[in-house]
């Protein structure tokens, strides 16, 4: 199968400088998703004609999808855009003629493969399009059937600007999308004309000539009529957005897991749960995500590419990002995990706690008011409540080292690179500036003086 995808336009209604198919859906421009829908079919060939944005939108897409060497994508720039019939006659040297084609739209995000899988077998060894009935058809081509009856086979399909007032009262509507055997698109594209109010060459007049032709013009339906919803304005992104979330939420909710609100979730990659997950209101979760068994997800929270082991609960306004947590820890509220940390089990992180770069052993604590960067932390240790790893000399990143069963006072501050031995102790207010020996208490702190008979300033009069 070859796949065309129409990306070019503008989206003037949008008002932005970003081409329409980079905006994004679910944390991925739109035009990634129909890739992806693509994709699953196994086409041999799949062109996506561009336009606007011109390189913009190739650069995206390869940083975004992810590419199958055995369905290479061939990029074909349409310039001027006279058309969708004109955006398909660009990719007509790219096509194999014993394959049938797909015509798909890269503003139109939530097609699923298999519907698509579907369309092409209505089309048969004949020719397809997907169509679909509206309550509210303005704007939308038509489906015009033989014997103005429902069952009729498709003749053909008029545009709303070109169509009579007794077309205009028709409600199956033409999605765009449709397959047609190759060598008939390729001989039928030659025989376009502009001959229309928008003086533009229209793919849907291949339908009358498939007819002419004495092709069979087969039509499927999809099975959520969101699925051939374009993006033309902010308000349809939104709209769409919800309903990508609203199906994610309910394929959660089909495995097990329990949203404490289904329409306040937002899933912008891929997100695996275990069994009895909870997650609680408006969490965002980015990249891949792996929740194990019973994780609970407190409200707020946001995770971007971290797992997360078995019977961990994290509390709410949380944010973490590239973190591998252990089993059984818990986490906030207002907690901050950034890249490159490792909890192991029973690990405490709490209240207003930033963890960056750093492994931080079985059953060890930092309940609140600490910062641990580029630190290594042992096993069974406490950080107090103000606790400062210095890890940054204004030019270099150092470690600290704290090993096992080590008790760190409230508002210590340890000046990388420095160790902290077995069972040591630092006492309260410590600034640690050389390694402290193993099983030893280290403090250094000013000596405390109480001056008799001072008294406190007066304000002048």
């Amino acid at each position: 199968m070859n796949v065309v995808i129409l990306a070019a336009g503008q989206g003037k209604r949008m008002h932005s400088d970003t081409p329409k198919v980079l905006h994004a859906l679910a944390g991925r421009p739109l035009l990634a998703h129909v890739i992806d829908a693509a994709l699953e079919l196994e086409p041999q060939r799949i062109c996506v004609v561009y336009g606007h944005g011109g390189e913009a939108v190739r650069e995206a897409l390869a940083a975004s999808t992810e590419l199958r060497a055995t369905t290479p994508i061939t990029w074909v720039l349409q310039e001027p855009q006279l058309g969708t019939g004109h955006a398909v006659q660009q990719t007509l040297p790219h096509l194999i003629d014993g394959v049938p084609t797909l015509v798909l739209y890269g503003d139109v995000p939530l097609i699923r493969a298999a519907t698509l899988r579907r369309l092409c077998a209505a089309a048969g060894a004949g020719m397809a399009v997907l169509t679909v009935e509206l309550e509210d058809p303005k704007g939308y081509g038509r489906i015009v059937r033989e014997g103005g009856t429902a069952s009729g086979a498709v003749s053909r399909i008029v545009e709303q600007k070109d169509a009579s007032p007794f077309e205009q009262a028709i409600r199956e509507v033409n999605t765009g999308m449709m397959v047609v055997p190759t060598p008939k698109l390729k001989s039928w594209l030659t025989q376009l004309r502009n001959d229309n109010v928008q003086r533009e060459y229209y793919l849907t007049d291949i339908v009358a000539l498939a007819v002419a032709d004495g092709v069979a013009v087969s039509s499927a339906q999809p099975h959520d009529v969101s699925e051939t919803l374009g993006v033309n304005n902010r308000n349809q992104l939104a709209q769409l957005e919800r309903a990508f979330q609203a199906h994610v939420a309910g394929e959660l909710m089909g495995r097990g897991v329990t949203l404490a609100d289904p329409a306040r979730i937002d899933v912008r990659g891929r997100l695996a749960c275990g069994r009895d997950v909870a997650i609680d209101i408006n969490c965002v979760f980015e990249g891949n995500v792996d929740l194990g068994d019973r994780v609970s997800i407190g409200a707020q929270c946001v995770l971007k590419n971290v797992r997360v082991a078995a019977g961990t609960r994290i509390e709410p306004f949380c944010h973490m990002e590239d973190a591998d947590i252990g089993a059984n820890c818990r986490i906030g509220p207002y907690a901050r995990v950034r890249p490159g940390t490792a909890l192991a089990e029973d690990v405490h992180v709490g209240n207003f706690v930033e963890v960056k770069a750093s492994r931080i052993g079985r059953g060890s604590k930092a309940n609140h008011l600490a910062y641990i960067g580029d630190s290594d932390v042992g096993s069974s240790v406490n950080v107090g409540a103000g606790t400062i790893t210095c890890n940054y000399d204004g030019a270099n990143k150092h470690r600290t080292v704290i090993e096992d069963d080590v008790f760190i006072g409230s508002d210590t501050q340890l000046v990388a690179p420095v160790r902290v031995g077995r069972g040591a102790t630092l006492g309260a207010g410590t600034t640690l500036t050389r390694d402290a020996p193993a099983g030893q208490l280290t403090v250094s702190r000013a000596k405390q003086v109480s001056l008799p008979g001072w008294k406190r300033p007066t304000k002048n009069k």
